[in-house]
């Protein structure tokens, strides 16, 4: 039998950030399931998600694209708002999406990505800037970088980014993550 809270060490040996790892430790949750419920941060569940699904491209990572695709979605109007006519950070997202349900190719997905990615370096908004970022590395979520997964809830308050509504950003990020994938099942 593990003992009490040894699931906190376990999301610390995958590499967990300390301000994750310091959360659990106080909340004291007993088990991952009680943590996962209560957590009001989309940006570290999509995090441990990415770190438990499966291989890149795999059919495993879709549910997880799709959760991370939902988290994006949320900083578009951010986007939308200083580049009313640029479609290329909302086609990305369509693509990624496409792509969990069989309808878009691996290279479909990262030529949307990359025409995201060219927006969000040449955007004069900031804000703008992050919404098509996050757009753009969608195509990560499905690939390689575990980590990117995260970015994709950063982007639900890139907008906010150090101010109140950061904290009400997250938490909606943590509910549309809940929506999309059940609580993981840590190795």
């Amino acid at each position: 039998m593990t003992a009490p809270l040894a699931y906190i060490d376990r999301i610390a040996a995958l590499g967990a950030c300390s301000d994750a790892v310091e959360w659990l430790r106080a909340a004291a949750h007993p088990d991952l399931a009680s943590a996962w419920a209560a957590c009001q941060r989309g940006d570290w569940m999509l995090w441990l998600a990415a770190r438990l699904s499966g291989p890149p491209w795999s059919d495993a990572r879709r549910p997880l694209v799709l959760a991370a695709c939902a988290c994006a979605r949320e900083a578009l109007p951010a986007f939308t708002a200083c580049y009313p006519a640029d479609l290329r950070p909302r086609h990305a997202l369509d693509t990624a999406a496409a792509w969990c349900r069989g309808d878009a190719t691996q290279d479909e997905v990262l030529a949307a990505q990359r025409a995201a990615a060219y927006v969000a370096a040449s955007a004069a908004s900031a804000f703008a800037a992050d919404a098509a970022a996050a757009a753009a590395g969608i195509a990560y979520a499905a690939a390689a970088a575990n980590t990117a997964a995260a970015a994709a809830a950063d982007a639900a308050y890139a907008a906010y980014a150090y101010t109140a509504a950061r904290s009400v950003a997250l938490a909606r990020s943590a509910d549309i993550v809940r929506q999309h994938l059940p609580c993981p099942v840590l190795p």
